[in-house]
């Protein structure tokens, strides 16, 4: 449980900066607009939009998290997670690069912290990395040579072209955990590939589609043992989280989606947390409490939503959602509590 963030799969948040710009699907109806717009009375979302730095007040929190670990470990057994940013995108271009160096100081500074660095800018990641280390005296050149520890690197991933475009960046990129956030999930997402390893790199980004017979690649067409393809073998991703988006806006996540997602980590071994449901949830799933059940929408397992009006054109496999809010709707999918985490080094 979190103890300074409502965010389900970390204990704080930190924000060293604020602004943003939409690059995704999954950004339209972003909660951090909204909250800036609102709440805080600042509009510095968009392009050319001025990123805002907070306070030094804010950036000694991680000091003091720091140095509160002997006794969190004594009570959780574990260390401390910091998700950074909610608010910002740490690899984001229109942010002072002075301001990425001052952020990874802190990094150093708080060793007994895991950091969760999520971005949907995942291309920019390595690069950035490695221009940071290149400005500080931490015993290697760059980043390549030696990931930090206690730095998770995650990636959005909100559908299937963003898991084929992403995924290989984020397992291309030096990390002690490498992890997906697949919320809002937008559609059905075939990860398998990207779960286990077992497949060589490829100079041109080898890919091993289910489309593709064992063996060949999804991005030259070329066979393993084609002369492009290097020796190494790819990583796989660490921890998937998933959900369900939230806010006056939002889209419902087909239950097929979620139930697959959660198969396909099971069948790998890999750890999966479901955050939420977010603002829908099957009608299947709500209680009966005697009285008319919430009007809602039907959704097919592509993502297309039409009304109860039209429920009698529904095809095989569509689901009947309702809308009930995110807090009502909760967190369980098959009936439980999904909330696991990756395995890391005390």
């Amino acid at each position: 449980m979190a103890e300074n963030s409502s965010i389900e799969w970390t204990d704080h948040t930190f924000n060293p900066w604020s602004g943003c710009a939409k690059v995704s699907p999954g950004c339209d109806h972003c909660y951090a607009e909204q909250l800036m717009d609102k709440r805080l009375h600042k509009v510095v979302w968009g392009p050319g939009e001025t990123r805002v730095r907070t306070s030094a007040t804010n950036w000694r929190q991680p000091i003091h998290w720091n140095a509160a670990h002997a006794s969190f470990f004594a009570k959780h057994g574990r260390r401390q997670r910091v998700f950074c940013s909610s608010l910002a995108d740490v690899f984001d271009n229109a942010v002072d690069p002075e301001w990425r160096v001052d952020l990874f100081r802190l990094i150093a500074k708080t060793p007994n912290l895991d950091w969760l660095l999520l971005t949907k800018r995942i291309g920019n990641a390595r690069a950035m990395l490695n221009d940071v280390v290149g400005e500080l005296s931490c015993g290697v050149n760059t980043w390549d040579e030696r990931a930090w520890p206690g730095v998770w690197i995650g990636a959005t991933i909100v559908n299937q072209t963003e898991a084929d475009r992403d995924i290989p960046k984020l397992l291309d990129t030096p990390a002690h955990v490498k992890f997906l956030s697949m919320e809002p999930l937008l559609g059905p997402v075939d990860i398998r590939d990207y779960l286990t390893p077992g497949w060589p790199h490829c100079a041109t980004g080898f890919i091993q589609d289910a489309r593709y017979e064992p063996g060949y690649c999804a991005t030259c067409a070329g066979h393993v043992s084609d002369p492009i393809h290097l020796a190494a073998m790819h990583e796989c991703v660490d921890w998937v989280i998933a959900g369900g988006e939230s806010g006056p806006h939002a889209r419902p996540m087909h239950p097929v989606w979620a139930l697959d997602l959660h198969a396909q980590c099971a069948t790998a071994g890999v750890p999966f947390l479901f955050k939420q449901w977010g603002e829908w949830l099957p009608r299947a799933d709500v209680a009966d409490s005697g009285t008319r059940k919430p009007e809602g929408v039907w959704l097919s397992t592509e993502g297309y939503a039409y009304g109860d009006g039209l429920a009698a054109q529904r095809e095989p496999g569509d689901a009947s959602m309702v809308r009930l809010g995110k807090k009502s709707a909760g967190r369980l999918l098959a009936g439980r509590e999904h909330h696991a985490f990756p395995t890391v080094a005390a």
